[in-house]
């Protein structure tokens, strides 16, 4: 009996010995490599500009989530991937404690340490080759996608090199020429086009034959006679798009489609023609979906940015009504890459931002206390429920969505020539009430046509060169662009009704958001705190 015993132990030994060895050998090896990645910004977009999506999503009473299930397109990542944060500042011991859109793009695109506003160029000026022009030199199909401008900081830094963001007639030249992006979409047609546009009636109608759009080629930011659109169709082999309907249709495997002629629409009034059906450009979303429909043809493989660029715009003039809008419609975008991308285990997407911008922040206030109310709980033992401050109703979120003009477009109606020297409260007031839920009485909104002599003048500097600048009580040092501080004011007016504070009219070093979703073992590297040249490092890892 004790033999027969030893003997079934050790045949079934053999059999467990043989069957690890066969798990051994057939176990699928680790996915160390994508076949595409998808990389998406949202400029600006920190860890408070999430959370108002979120807030907004699932407990605005009226959010139009509510027939989605009060789930972000950023929330369904979240659950389905991983999520980490970065850092985002000047990478080193020699950089900076915050970071612009060109530096934090250019280190998301070339893994190392970069300059503030330069684009592709690391911290000593030398040119750099960035993930997009690696996933080009192995044969995969490139695109970037963008709601600003195709030559703004962020997709300039993936496929230009330049000392200064502002050489954008430069960055256009290079985007072409290089042949290194197959899809470009976004907005920024100023500088492909030649100087004179305005004036020489060739030109425009060379445009008009082309079927741009007149608000397309109404000016130029170039000082010479190029016309890098058309250089781009005969010498270049790209297909053109200058409106929604023209990219629907558009074909083959290079397209460049530039639907403004600076930033497209911004979010509020993208809602707008979304709501009445009356939309010309394609919105964020309809170009993720053509730039992914296009380059998925390319059996190598591909790499795509894509940018909600102005997220970072309406963060900079403190207006959180817009930045709620730009924030939805880049989850749009999000939705679509979901869409594309949840049956596959070829894809590595990743969901991060260059910087927080604004130090926007919900926040408890004295004003406007709440009133007492009685509780029935059974702790209350016949008190009040009278809390001491106001800590802002949901209601709040839809009154932010409510808002039906930008910051810009209430300038606009107090002077269209942004002339702002004695405009009165009243004036303001009547812009503000016009657009906004939340109201403002004439006194409240005295301060924000005030002006003084600019202490920081300097000149010839793009934004301080002028003698006088809008008065700003605090923190003056960081509201920084001109006349556009008249629209940080106005975010001050509006703030105590919003229960939002704004610290800074610039950017913020705060640790961003990233969200990774793709294979497990990929993704699970990006659950931890980071730098974004070390976020880089492992995208290339994955991709090339």
């Amino acid at each position: 009996m004790i033999k027969h015993s030893v003997l079934m132990l050790a045949i079934s030994s053999i059999f467990l010995s043989a069957c690890n060895d066969s798990a051994a050998v057939t176990a699928a090896p680790e996915t160390t490599k994508v076949k595409n990645l998808i990389l998406m910004i949202g400029d600006g977009m920190g860890p408070q500009q999430v959370g108002l999506l979120e807030e907004y999503a699932q407990r605005a009473p009226l959010s139009i989530y509510n027939d989605k299930g009060n789930k972000t397109a950023l929330s369904i990542f979240a659950d389905a991937g991983n999520m980490g944060l970065s850092l985002n500042a000047p990478y080193g011991s020699n950089g900076s404690l915050v970071v612009d859109s060109a530096c934090s793009a250019t280190q998301l695109a070339t893994g190392v340490a970069a300059g503030s506003e330069m684009i592709g160029l690391d911290n000593q000026g030398n040119i750099v080759e960035t993930i997009l022009e690696r996933a080009k030199a192995q044969g995969k199909a490139t695109g970037l996608v963008s709601d600003t401008r195709i030559t703004h900081a962020t997709p300039a830094a993936f496929a230009a090199h330049q000392p200064h963001r502002s050489f954008e007639a430069k960055i256009a030249e290079q985007l072409i020429e290089s042949g290194n992006v197959d899809v470009m979409l976004s907005g920024g047609a100023r500088v492909f086009l030649p100087a004179d546009i305005k004036t020489n009636q060739a030109s425009r109608e060379q445009m008009a034959a082309l079927g741009v759009p007149d608000s397309v080629y109404k000016k130029s930011k170039r000082k010479d006679q190029r016309n890098l659109l058309l250089e781009a169709k005969n010498q270049h082999g790209y297909n053109l798009a200058f409106d929604k309907d023209q990219l629907a249709a558009a074909e083959g495997t290079k397209l460049l489609g530039l639907f403004a002629n600076s930033g497209m629409a911004d979010g509020i009034a993208y809602t707008a023609c979304t709501q009445d059906n009356s939309c010309t450009q394609p919105s964020l979303r309809d170009m993720t979906m053509k730039a992914l429909d296009i380059l998925s043809k390319d059996e190598d493989g591909f790499f795509l940015m894509i940018e909600g660029g102005q997220i970072d715009w309406a963060g900079h003039v403190n207006d959180a009504g817009w930045m709620l809008h730009e924030l939805i419609k880049f989850d749009e975008a999000v939705a679509a890459v979901y869409d594309w991308v949840k049956d596959r285990n070829d894809t590595l997407v990743i969901i991060t931002a260059d910087h927080e911008t604004g130090s926007f922040g919900f926040s408890y206030s004295r004003n406007n206390l709440p009133a007492s109310q009685h509780l029935t709980g059974n702790g209350m033992q016949g008190k009040e429920y009278q809390p001491n401050f106001n800590f802002g109703e949901l209601s709040q979120l839809d009154k932010l969505y409510a808002q039906s003009g930008t910051f810009y477009a209430m300038m606009d109606q107090v002077n269209a020539d942004w002339n702002f020297n004695n405009t009165t409260g009243q004036q303001w007031a009547d812009a503000i009430n016009t657009y906004s839920a939340f109201k403002v009485t004439p006194a409240q909104a005295a301060q924000i046509g005030l002006r003084e002599e600019n202490e920081y003048h300097v000149d010839g500097h793009k934004y301080l060169s002028a003698k006088e600048f809008p008065k700003v009580n605090d923190f003056k040092e960081f509201y920084v662009y001109g006349d556009e501080i008249h629209a940080n004011l106005i975010g001050r007016a509006l703030g105590a009704s919003q229960n939002i504070v704004w610290g800074t009219g610039t950017h913020t070093a705060a640790p961003v958001p990233v969200y990774a979703f793709g294979p497990k073992n990929i993704t699970q590297q990006f659950s931890t705190m980071q730098h974004h040249v070390e976020l880089s490092q492992k995208m290339a890892d994955a991709l090339l």
